[in-house]
């Protein structure tokens, strides 16, 4: 069986690592303050909910506790799943407020556009809020200050980051400790549109002029030599032509490419902008509607309407199947450049169409 196939019947939600990093942090700070680490330690989530989490490890000694979490990401693929979410603690004079560090597994940032500032511990935002809210409230219950040293490690985690998106955002050494609710939805589109979001805020903080969504790897390669991209400059689109769009929207760069198979862009060329299989699929009577504007013979133009696969559709339409993807091409092209429409500044906007070889079989747009 496929590890990354979906379940069947109901799927069980898990916790992100900024959840057990929180509750690891939490944990050691209590056990600085009274001796004793709380097990199972309560967490208060962003919208309210508390849960709570068993402790995998616990240490304390010469002024040090440690406590790890061993994170469950529910019926999600999450690359960290099973992974040990592990912080360190320190206590500092009053007045210094926090201090997070990255330890083993956990990046740096080193490029702009991300919520954390270049030089700092990739924890982000919502999880270091949840952590000072945290020892805030630990600090008013026991009497004393909050100010600590807070050292978030995952083991392993530089490994595992090789999965992920990181290097090209600029993250390096390790895993992000991420999440807004503290909660992950099994199988949801926002990690995957987050990390297009994020990957269109680097472009922009590094200034670049160009950028490119590619719906897979040999799209991706062959726009980039195509255009001499950096690394920065890919965004790794995947099906999400909608959500990388309608971000660029709101957050425009001069030009924009797209690419991908002609499979894939049919989709859009149909107004899907969500182009997984799943959620849309192939439209064998708008394919048979562009062979009828490039003039293919009227048998052929009934076999396209008849089948329910671009590949197909190309290879019934012969001679004819590079007007068809060069229709196909146009097609889509109009309907991104609508959803670019109402940008907040103008975006010029070309879309390029790979073979399964990576080679450029189709182009429309300046």
């Amino acid at each position: 069986m496929d590890e990354h196939a979906k379940p069947a019947g109901p799927l069980r939600t898990g916790f992100t690592t900024g959840a057990c990093a929180t509750g690891a942090a939490q944990a050691a700070f209590q056990a600085l303050l009274t001796g004793a680490f709380p097990d199972p330690v309560a967490v208060r989530l962003p919208k309210g909910q508390t849960v709570n989490f068993s402790l995998a490890e616990a240490a304390l000694t010469d002024g040090v506790a440690r406590a790890g979490i061993i994170k469950d990401a529910g019926d999600d693929p999450d690359v960290t799943h099973g992974a040990l979410i592990r912080a360190e603690v320190t206590r500092l004079p009053a007045g210094q407020g926090l201090r997070f560090r990255a330890g083993e597994g956990v990046g740096m940032v080193t490029l702009p556009g991300l919520p954390i500032a270049v030089g700092e511990a990739a924890i982000n935002p919502v999880p270091r809020r949840m952590m000072t809210e945290a020892f805030v409230a630990l600090a008013s219950t026991y009497g004393t200050t909050p100010d600590a040293e807070i050292t978030i490690s995952i083991p392993g985690g530089a490994k595992l980051a090789e999965r992920t998106l990181n290097a090209r955002l600029g993250i390096v050494g390790g895993l992000s400790i991420l999440g807004t609710t503290g909660i992950v939805i099994p199988y949801s589109c926002s990690a995957w549109i987050h990390s297009i979001e994020r990957g269109i805020d680097v472009a922009r903080a590094l200034g670049l002029k160009h950028v490119a969504g590619a719906t897979g790897r040999t799209s991706e390669a062959a726009v980039k030599a195509l255009y001499d991209l950096p690394e920065a400059a890919l965004i790794e689109m995947g099906d999400f032509a909608g959500g990388m769009l309608k971000y660029l929207r709101r957050h425009p760069i001069e030009r924009v490419t797209i690419a991908g198979g002609p499979a894939k862009l049919a989709k859009l060329a149909a107004g899907h902008l969500d182009l997984h299989s799943k959620r849309s699929r192939a439209d064998s009577r708008g394919l048979a509607a562009l062979a009828v504007e490039i003039g293919l013979d009227s048998a052929t133009i009934a076999a396209i309407e008849r089948t329910d696969s671009v590949a197909q559709a190309l290879v019934l339409a012969k001679d004819g199947a590079p007007r068809l993807v060069a229709a196909i091409a146009v097609k889509a092209h109009a309907t991104a450049r609508d959803v670019l429409a109402s940008a907040v500044a103008p975006i010029a906007l070309d879309l390029v169409v790979i073979d399964r070889e990576g080679r450029v079989i189709g182009r429309a747009g300046p």
